[in-house]
């Protein structure tokens, strides 16, 4: 068994390829194969005397799992089954039928299918339950087993058995697999008379070519004079997709991201290659907390070379680089190789993998640590924490019952009886939740569970935790019993206190139903407080010059205070 524990040693130094000893230090090669030697044995160890059979695989996945998550987040293993996954996340495509799902209850529903894919031709909607996948039952199985079945090569069927809301049995279809492409920029065109706008979801390969496309369409048929980039929601992708759209705006040659690692190899300096488009056109940026590692390159450059003004919340924050690297058994690892430095020098990495709290978590980077930077104009920016925009506003948060309502598929379930009676709908930008259509909502919901619980509720509940622990409770008895009631009472107007939210969010839902992700958008900007101030910032152009130049101070926005039944996170 010794020899077998040796040739597990060596198997896992030719996976290493030997690299990590010639480089490493002397005591830190003699680590590394000290600590692959007690694993070999650790693993012969079980396989021989433990009181179960053991499955090598899964344990050794669990070890290398529980090992990365000590680093960063970023640093994956992608094991062989996995890899197709991966490849999707880089080219933005895949084999498969081209249909978002999702999970409720014991079964998989049909969420949207893409348009023009093949789940769409072939008749699928929205809220259609998945009973069999080529003649197997699929109930009780997870959204993610049947999203790999769902998955397969271009030019493959794949039969579904399924059950539509208002139809008596179920009903088959046979549909062909192809190549599914997710476009980068699912909806562009003009939100007024001179503003062109588009909506970047995605850095994979060929985003800069439709970016560019879908720019130059704008230019050559409108009279433009401004430009919005939402990048809200991107988290990010390919860096040299990055800095293909930010040479859209400058120079070529500029230097828009440099990478430094602990490898030389893995330092670079990305700069612009091609002719711009357009150097003076004024140009705004919208980002939001879920804006990262891509969108915080470009928005970052951006900002930087005060090419544009950057509009919304806080960015994440991700500052690293990572690359795939080949393992043994067509396994990868997804390795953080580097940071990433924008043109002003700074690095916006928000979150210090590097050093551990006590509690084994890991911090933001300090404030004592936070440099200022200075931009082409000479604007102060600052590192770490993300981007801060030039134009702060207030993100849109949503009612804890507006999101029960959504969580629960509620307002799913009933944008898919509407759609079955009504064939057709006003175009997106026209459509709305009136009162007749609400009231019609408000009946399908009574008497479902839709319970949820406030802030105000969680916090009466940890009140009553902590006063039963200290034998103070028997005292405020009568008091809590007030408060719960009234909060009970004052729950029960919440649907016509958010009905604003639950009216927004029923008429995304309809309105995707007939128009798909283009039309969602299209829908979403007529609300918009974000873009009513892009566009507003484009027309002052004083106020825009002033931002690039550093002479504009931008009042502290008057915030409302936020009621206890808000909720921080969007719906997505």
């Amino acid at each position: 068994m010794k020899r077998v524990a040796g040739l597990i040693v060596m198997m896992m130094f030719s996976a290493f390829g030997g690299g990590v000893f010639a480089q490493a230090p002397n005591q830190q090669g003699f680590e590394i194969m000290k600590n692959l030697d007690i694993y070999a044995n650790m693993i012969k160890e079980l396989n021989q005397d433990y009181v179960d059979e053991i499955n090598p695989g899964e344990l050794t996945q669990k070890g290398i799992d529980a090992m990365l998550a000590s680093l960063d987040p970023y640093t994956n293993y992608i094991p062989e089954s996995q890899v197709e996954d991966y490849k999707f996340i880089t080219t933005g495509q895949y084999g498969g039928i081209g249909s978002m799902i999702h999970q409720e209850a014991d079964y998989v529903i049909i969420s949207e299918p893409y348009e023009g894919s093949p789940a769409q031709k072939s008749g699928l909607k929205a809220g259609d339950k998945i009973l069999e996948i080529n003649e197997k039952q699929v109930k009780g199985k997870s959204y993610e087993d049947v999203s790999a079945i769902l998955k397969g090569q271009a030019g493959t069927s794949v039969r579904l058995v399924i059950q539509r809301d208002g139809d008596p049995g179920p009903i088959e279809k046979t549909i062909m697999r192809e190549i599914i492409k997710i476009d980068n920029i699912p909806y562009y065109g003009m939100v007024d008379e001179h503003t062109g706008y588009i909506k970047l979801t995605g850095f994979t390969q060929n985003a800069g070519k439709e970016m560019r496309q879908a720019f130059v369409k704008l230019k050559e048929g409108n009279d433009l004079k401004g430009i919005i980039l939402d990048l809200r929601g991107n988290g990010g992708g390919l860096l040299n997709e990055a800095v293909d759209i930010a040479n859209l705006f400058v120079e070529r040659g500029q230097e828009i991201v440099s990478t430094k690692g602990k490898m030389a190899d893995k330092n670079s300096t990305h700069r612009t290659m091609n002719p711009p488009v357009d150097l003076s056109i004024p140009l705004v940026v919208l980002v939001d907390r879920s804006s990262a590692s891509a969108s915080e390159i470009l928005a970052g450059s951006i900002q930087d070379l005060d090419r544009g003004v950057i509009l919304g919340q806080r960015t994440f924050g991700k500052g690293l680089v990572q690359n795939v690297v080949p393992l043994s058994y067509n396994a990868q690892m997804k390795l953080t190789v580097a940071k990433y430095y924008i043109p002003s020098g700074r690095c916006i990495q928000a979150i210090d993998y590097e050093h551990k709290n006590k509690d084994g978590s890991f911090g933001t980077i300090p404030d004592s640590l936070i440099r200022a930077f200075k931009t082409k104009n000479g604007r102060t920016v600052y590192d770490g924490k993300g981007l801060n925009p030039d134009i702060l506003t207030k993100p849109h948060s949503y009612s804890s019952i507006s999101l029960a309502l959504y969580s629960k598929y509620l307002i799913f379930d009933f944008a898919t009886i509407y759609a079955r009676q009504h064939l057709v709908i006003p175009p997106a930008g026209k459509f709305e939740i009136d009162d007749s259509l609400y009231n019609s909502f408000l009946e399908f919901i009574r008497g479902k569970d839709y319970s949820y619980k406030t802030k105000s509720e969680r916090a009466l509940e940890q009140l009553k935790s902590e006063a039963l622990k200290e034998n103070y409770f028997d005292a405020i008895t009568e008091e809590y019993g007030h408060l719960k009631s009234r909060m009970e009472k004052d729950k029960q107007e919440d649907l016509k206190k958010y009905n604003d939210q639950i009216r927004e969010l029923l008429k995304m839902e309809i309105v995707t139903r007939y128009y798909y992700q283009k039309g969602k958008i299209e829908a979403e900007l007529k609300h918009d407080p974000d873009l009513t101030d892009a566009i507003a910032t484009i027309r002052d152009t004083d106020k825009y010059m002033a931002i690039l130049s550093g002479k504009y101070v931008q009042p502290k926005p008057v915030i409302p205070v936020k009621s206890d039944d808000e909720d921080e996170n969007p719906v997505e």
